[in-house]
């Protein structure tokens, strides 16, 4: 499973950087022969994800790396800090247009030769649209927020694309230069919203956030009906990538062997890594009723 999972990685990092690549040379075709600010935000968004796409790149080659005596958790959380070190450099890209649409409504630019320009931008739609849905489907198989990141700055560019072309038909039709204008600032603040979502996303994981409640629930129900398992307090997950860590205590009766204990532990293990397979577990078995210190408890004097 983990194999397949890094050799779609990578397929996929291979295909973004090609594409980028391509559409940088398209599009730097269709502003110097148009001089549409549109299509120049469409161009920095271009080079953002072939910057984006490397990084990229680069956070799947170190995630896939096995662990060391150093790093014994491995280094999946490379995707979360190249996913943030993206949103920064989108965001910066994204205000950038925004400066340059603000200054081109005060001194407007006339659009040229705006069917070359069309011709380029329906091509980038397409071409993109593909590898978005390439992208969608190594995300859902291996939940990497690096391929996340990547897939984010490409759906961006396929809304670019298209608020592109619309913008391209309206000057061409009606000769408005501001159509173009507004479609870059629209395109620009899109930029800067998806890079807060990314950037929020990826602090998430650098800081260990909990999984969703649907993971948790998920477990908890698994667990309450395992054979021998009386309760489970103190249960605290966490996410690298396509990887679940969970940890947990379940109370059972104190007079079991070790073996039994072991057994039920092996038992409860079998069953939540069947729902999630690439999951790493850590069980501590409690005797039912003893009296100790719990992390639930004090997590719940907090919230109050």
């Amino acid at each position: 499973m983990n194999y397949q999972n890094d050799k779609l990685k990578n397929v996929s990092v291979f295909a973004s950087i090609s594409l980028a690549i391509f559409l940088i040379l398209l599009k730097t075709i269709a502003f110097l022969r148009t001089d549409s600010l549109a299509i120049f935000s469409s161009l920095i968004d271009s080079i953002t994800d072939l910057f984006a796409s490397a990084i990229s790149g680069i956070a799947v080659y170190f995630s896939m790396k096995p662990a060391t005596i150093n790093h014994r958790y491995g280094f999946g959380k490379t995707e979360a800090l190249s996913a943030l070190f993206q949103a920064l450099f989108v965001g910066v890209s994204g205000l950038f247009v925004l400066v340059d649409g603000i200054n081109r409504l005060i001194y407007p630019i006339e659009i040229k030769d705006t069917e070359l320009g069309l011709y380029i931008m329906i091509t980038s739609v397409i071409l993109t649209a593909l590898l978005v849905l390439f992208q969608s489907y190594v995300a859902k198989k291996t939940n990497s927020l690096a391929i996340k990141a990547d897939m984010a700055h490409y759906v961006v560019d396929f809304l670019t694309n298209g608020a592109v072309i619309i913008s391209l038909v309206l000057v061409k039709v009606f000769g408005f230069v501001y159509f173009d204008i507004i479609a870059a600032i629209f395109i620009s603040i899109y930029l800067i919203y998806n890079a807060y979502d990314l950037a929020k996303e990826s602090v998430d994981m650098i800081t260990d956030k909990e999984l969703g409640n649907d993971v948790r629930c998920n477990i908890v129900n698994i667990i309450e009906k395992c054979n021998n398992v009386h309760g489970v307090h103190d249960l605290r997950t966490r996410s690298l990538g396509d990887i679940y860590f969970i940890e947990m205590h379940i109370e059972i009766d104190g007079n079991f062997t070790l073996n039994k204990a072991h057994e039920i532990t092996e038992d409860v293990e079998r069953k939540i890594k069947k729902l999630y397979a690439n999951s790493q577990i850590i069980i501590h078995q409690d005797p039912l009723g003893v009296d100790e210190e719990r992390l639930d408890n004090a997590l719940n004097k907090t919230k109050n």
